[in-house]
């Protein structure tokens, strides 16, 4: 009994922790459900007023709005520089003007993202 259970158990093990490829769509259905946070959290910032900043208790929403479109904004930049790595990899001369390409797309992105 003991020497069929470590074989059982590595290949229960082998089976469980065995590499799943992600669906194909995740990357899109990624990054449209951050680019709808982003949008979401600019629309409840610019709905909210002035007036209402007096009163600490109305701070919440706000700060909530800007936690998230902050967060969904920087994870859309990083998940749309990343999925274009490879094509600036290969036009990179060396590593240094492969950070430059990185950082220029990098700065794209979030103006692309900031300007709606």
């Amino acid at each position: 009994m003991s020497e069929t259970f470590p074989s059982d158990f590595e290949g229960l093990l082998r089976r469980a922790l065995a590499p799943v490829d992600p669906p194909d769509d995740l990357a899109v259905r990624m990054e449209s459900t951050l680019a709808e946070l982003t949008t979401l959290a600019q629309d409840e910032l610019e709905s909210w007023e002035l007036r209402a900043m007096r009163d600490p208790r109305n701070w919440v929403r706000p700060v909530a709005a800007v936690a998230v479109g902050t967060t969904a904004g920087a994870a859309l930049v990083i998940l749309r520089v990343r999925q274009q790595h490879r094509r600036r990899t290969a036009k990179a001369s060396d590593p240094l003007d492969l950070a430059e390409r990185t950082l220029r797309a990098v700065k794209e992105e979030t103006r692309r993202i900031l300007d709606r």
